[in-house]
């Protein structure tokens, strides 16, 4: 029974862990068709927002709810300087964003220094009898089930949420009835980087902060998104579902390693049954 709890912490962690990394590519690709190379820079933005903010004598958990806000402030100044000029070209938006993403890693280096640091990670754990458990691991899964209800109310029954739909649907419509799609746009992509920035200051603790902390999760990001496919909550989540489930699994049967290896074997034969994703399994959704 100790064993059972234990390891069901343990495989809703890995779920909860996809769904948060995913979340902001899942919105910006989902319904921008933006392929946001950078959203792992991102991350490691939300990362280094706690750093600095546990640096100067805040707590970490004031440096999570700041996170969001300064990546996103910095999403939306790269989307009106750089990516507001590519939509529909969507090989130049790869290459434009793959730029974005040596040039922050270089700038963040440059700032920051190429050293890893950690940040301590906080709450303590608890036992569940010979088990230890993480209660930071409990909050991660929290914040992720926060995140994906907060992004499916925000999308669905608000006026924002619709005209954010609508937009990406027919923006020429939305147009005519008032509202300006490249405000939209501009707002749907800062939401896509602040969720990123949200999930790196979550990830801080457990992996520590380094310049290139992104590279270590852009490829789960991207296997979680592709193979979620366009429907943006129903297909992130049942993905992160299956692919956490099959890596953890394997995990706790071998090692760590083989778990990705699992994850990524997994993805292709999904990819290859299910050319729409997994979303193509649902009628409608979000």
């Amino acid at each position: 029974m100790d064993q059972a709890v234990a390891t069901a912490v343990g495989v809703l962690f890995s779920i909860s862990t996809l769904v948060l990394l995913a979340l902001g590519l899942a919105i910006i690709f989902g319904m921008m068709r933006v392929l946001n190379l950078a959203q792992g820079e991102f991350l490691t933005l939300g990362a280094y927002t706690v750093l600095i903010a546990t640096s100067h004598g805040l707590s970490i958990w004031a440096g999570i709810l700041l996170a969001p806000f300064v990546v996103g402030s910095i999403g939306v100044i790269l989307e009106r300087s750089i990516i507001r000029f590519l939509y529909g070209r969507p090989l130049d938006t790869m290459l434009a964003t793959w730029g974005l993403s040596l040039a922050l890693v270089g700038v963040m280096t440059l700032v920051m220094g190429p050293t890893t640091e950690g940040i301590a990670t906080p709450l303590g754990s608890f036992e569940v009898g010979r088990y230890g458990v993480s209660y930071y691991r409990l909050v991660v899964i929290a914040i992720s089930a926060g995140a994906a209800l907060a992004t499916y109310l925000a999308l669905r029954h608000t006026r924002a949420g619709l005209i954010a739909r609508a937009t990406m649907q027919s923006p020429h419509l939305v147009a005519v009835s008032g509202v300006e799609p490249q405000l939209v746009y501009m707002a749907t992509f800062g939401a896509g980087a602040a969720l990123a920035g949200l999930a790196g200051s979550v990830m801080a603790p457990l992996t520590g902060v380094v310049p290139t902390m992104g590279l270590a999760f852009i490829a789960k990001i991207f296997i979680t998104v592709m193979v979620g496919g366009s429907t943006v909550l129903v297909g992130t989540v049942s993905s992160a579902g299956v692919l956490g489930l099959v890596e953890s699994a394997v995990s706790y049967a071998s090692t760590p390693i083989y778990g990705q290896v699992a994850m990524l074997a997994l993805a292709m034969v999904l990819l290859r049954l299910l050319p729409n994703g997994m979303s193509g399994l649902f009628r409608g959704g979000l």
